[in-house]
């Protein structure tokens, strides 16, 4: 579904609607067509359901159990991956959101055990970071979305971040830019951490020297992206290309280079990550990072149900899964 949104230049929210023939979506069938269009010239077929999906005689509720949804769009589109590959599967998905309260947690947990259905848990966290699981829920088929434990004691599915940092930083080098500016987001955050190392380890293997007077830390909100740009391009010797560690940041890099009437791509390039739906929708249209939300969704329900097939193997417990971090290029990079 990501080949499909990126060749069709909408979100992977708008694919799964069309694909999945979702009932009082409000896209216009000119959409509708160029999704399904681009779908068939890539070859993808979705599986078309012809029972109920409630099958008697065994559990096919997943719980997904995260700690916040509402404040960011990336944990939403996991769970459309989530939902689609659980149906797919014969099961249904219920969400349950805790933001981290402790008593919320408790009760949700109480409820999902007490619920004859139930197949597994799926613990899902905002940021990814390392959490300490609830007793209760280990001794169920368990997977960890978008967090890990310490020990790598359960599956975990996670972002590639320190490759999409590195794929998209090897890019800007590729196009002939020595001087890459790198706007990061807060940097005690994990995905920070992954697309920093990301774009030294870049630097490193292209045999460019890391100037850390090219790197500033911003709050992942555009206000700093545009902060940042105004103090980078003030440096004696200024980038040739920023990348900007999520796409609002990119947004406030493009609007302080047209303040200092500068050009995106031909004086400045911008590379952003996350690509969110207004990155289809800049002027120029943004360069950036797809982060799969959707693909971890759907990682996290198949490698639940491994588990659940073949509980014997011990391995599939610890697995970690990583999910590749796509490039996506628009118009906001050029060469040199």
């Amino acid at each position: 579904m990501t080949d499909v949104a990126k060749a069709a230049q909408v979100s992977q929210s708008t694919v799964s609607m069309v694909l999945n023939n979702m009932p009082g979506a409000r896209l216009s069938e000119a959409t509708r067509a160029k999704v399904l269009k681009v779908a068939q010239e890539l070859g993808y077929s979705l599986s078309r359901r012809v029972e109920a999906p409630v099958l008697q005689g065994r559990p096919n509720l997943i719980a997904y159990l995260t700690d916040e949804l509402s404040t960011s769009p990336h944990p939403v589109v996991s769970v459309d991956g989530a939902r689609d590959a659980a149906w797919e599967h014969d099961c249904l998905l219920t969400v349950m959101v805790t933001r981290s309260n402790p008593e919320q947690t408790a009760a949700a947990i109480e409820s999902l055990l007490r619920h004859p259905a139930l197949l597994g848990v799926i613990y899902s966290t905002i940021f990814t970071r390392d959490v300490e699981v609830p007793p209760a829920l280990q001794s169920l088929p368990l997977v960890l979305l978008n967090c890990h434990a310490p020990g790598k004691r359960f599956p975990s599915v996670l972002p590639g971040e320190v490759g999409g940092g590195q794929a998209a930083t090897e890019y800007l080098i590729a196009q002939g830019h020595e001087r890459i500016g790198f706007i990061n987001g807060e940097s005690w955050q994990e995905a920070a951490e992954d697309r920093f190392k990301g774009y030294r380890r870049a630097l490193a293997t292209a045999d460019l020297p890391f100037d850390p007077g090219l790197v500033r830390n911003g709050d992942w909100m555009s206000g700093s992206g545009y902060e940042h740009t105004l103090s980078l391009m003030k440096e004696p010797r200024p980038p040739t290309a920023i990348f900007c560690a999520n796409d609002l940041m990119a947004l406030g890099a493009m609007e302080a280079l047209r303040q200092l009437g500068l050009r995106v791509p031909e004086e400045v390039s911008v590379m952003g990550y996350d690509d969110q739906e207004i990155s289809r929708h800049t002027h120029p249209p943004l360069t950036t990072v797809v982060l799969p939300n959707y693909e971890m969704g759907r990682a996290a329900v198949e490698l639940l149900l491994r588990q659940v097939e073949r509980p014997q193997e011990s391995a599939a417990r610890r697995q970690l899964v990583k999910i590749d971090c796509p490039l996506v290029i628009r118009e906001t990079v050029s060469g040199r």
